[in-house]
């Protein structure tokens, strides 16, 4: 695998008690090698014509190319948000040691 073939993907939940019922389910299934709960977002957005204010709590997920749609799949299906986020961003670099345990974390089994 090359770098290229990593991702970190975001999400947003609108608890600590969700995005870890995500977090774990992630990664039971092998979608997600590690995902870091991150307290303390403030999101400002536009929602049914109308700008929005919420706390809410981030989720990197440390994910592969190839299991990001499984992965995708799996976050729309158990978020409770109508559109939930789920947005792809490239490792551009990484430590070599770290991106195989991505790798083999994420191995379909």
């Amino acid at each position: 695998m090359t770098n290229k073939d990593f991702l970190v993907v975001l999400t947003t939940c609108p608890d600590a008690a969700t995005a870890e019922r995500l977090a774990r389910a992630l990664v039971e299934a092998s979608l997600a090698a590690c995902v870091n709960v991150v307290p303390g977002l403030r999101s400002i957005y536009r929602w049914n014509g109308a700008v929005q204010s919420d706390e809410e709590v981030l989720m990197l997920s440390k994910t592969t190319a190839v299991r990001f749609e499984a992965l995708r799949a799996r976050i729309v299906e158990l978020h409770p948000y109508e559109v939930p986020e789920v947005v792809a961003l490239p490792v551009a670099d990484g430590h070599d040691a770290y991106l195989r345990w991505v790798a083999d974390s994420t191995r379909i089994r």
